[in-house]
């Protein structure tokens, strides 16, 4: 199967998976449909198809099957069928954070900065968990910028224009209480019961051996690849921060790693020296997420 997922894709590629990923939506969200997760299910389908489009944009993987196939598979096992609409605006801003930051086009970057930083603060109205990914933005900033402190402001201005628009609209409609419950600061509940994430061992597995071996043979990598995975492992981090404050047992924060996970194993099983341990490093992953799949929705932990 291995073999198979290795020819290269072609311009039909990314439609047909987008399908797949259509039904798995329809097939999960058809028995509870009403509007309000109809809305939910359609922003959470645009955002994680917008991710098919980020791996030719972060450009880590060959134009294979490979990464297309472990991506709509991640979802299929991460995906429960019913999301919080923060999470399903996190991964739509997710999307067209990474699609603006890794812009091949310099002045396309340089000037995105304000579309960034409103992005980030319309993410944290919709889920303050995700208040990392302003530290993430900030340290790229200050790692690639030439004109950091002018960028920094740049990425402010959009913050504020949002926190702005936000509060007007508030005060408008006569919303004119706070609630201190919304800062997610100070109320991190970190998981103690990792019984229902026992499926997914071999994939954290695989993720933490990914990194080791991208370290090990760090020289022998482009200057290109490895701004590039410094990149996905720096917001890798901060959708990690995330997840061990705030999940508990809110299982659907992990569709936040289901992008970066897939570049960086699809990149470790097609660097393994051997064909047998890629095709088992493969099968492994697919039971794994099926383990993981069948454990939450029939409550088998």
């Amino acid at each position: 199967m291995f073999k198979l997922l290795s020819k290269e894709s072609n311009i039909f590629s990314i439609p047909v998976y987008i399908g797949f990923l259509l039904l798995i939506v329809i097939t999960f969200n058809l028995l509870n449909f009403n509007t309000y997760e109809g809305i939910i299910a359609g922003i959470t389908f645009l955002g994680i198809a917008l991710g098919y489009f980020c791996f030719h944009s972060i450009a880590l993987n060959y134009q294979t099957h490979l990464p297309l196939f472990l991506y709509t598979f991640f979802v299929f096992g991460l995906y429960p069928g019913h999301l919080d609409i923060g999470i399903a605006v996190a991964l739509l801003t997710n999307s067209f954070l990474l699609l603006l930051l890794t812009s091949t086009n310099e002045d396309i970057r340089k000037k995105s900065y304000v579309l960034v930083g409103s992005i980030v603060a319309l993410n944290f109205i919709f889920l303050p968990t995700t208040w990392p990914m302003a530290v993430f933005v900030i340290i790229h900033v200050i790692a690639t910028s030439e004109r950091i402190s002018l960028n920094i402001f740049r990425f402010l201005l959009g913050i504020i224009l949002i926190v702005f628009s936000y509060f007007s609209v508030m005060f408008f409609i006569d919303f004119k209480s706070w609630n201190m419950d919304y800062f997610p600061f100070g109320k991190m509940k970190p998981m103690t019961d990792y019984t229902e994430l026992l499926p997914l061992i071999p994939v954290i597995g695989m993720l933490i051996y990914a990194v080791y071996d991208h370290f090990r043979n760090y020289n022998k990598k482009s200057p290109i690849s490895r701004y590039k995975y410094t990149f996905l492992l720096v917001f890798s981090m901060a959708q990690l921060i995330t997840i061990i404050l705030y999940m508990n047992k809110n299982y659907e924060y992990l569709l936040l790693l289901a992008f970066p996970s897939t570049i960086i194993i699809s990149r470790m099983l097609r660097f393994l020296p051997k064909y047998w341990m890629q095709e088992v490093g493969l099968w492994l992953l697919i039971f794994s997420l099926i383990g993981f799949k069948a454990g939450t929705y029939f409550n088998l932990f």
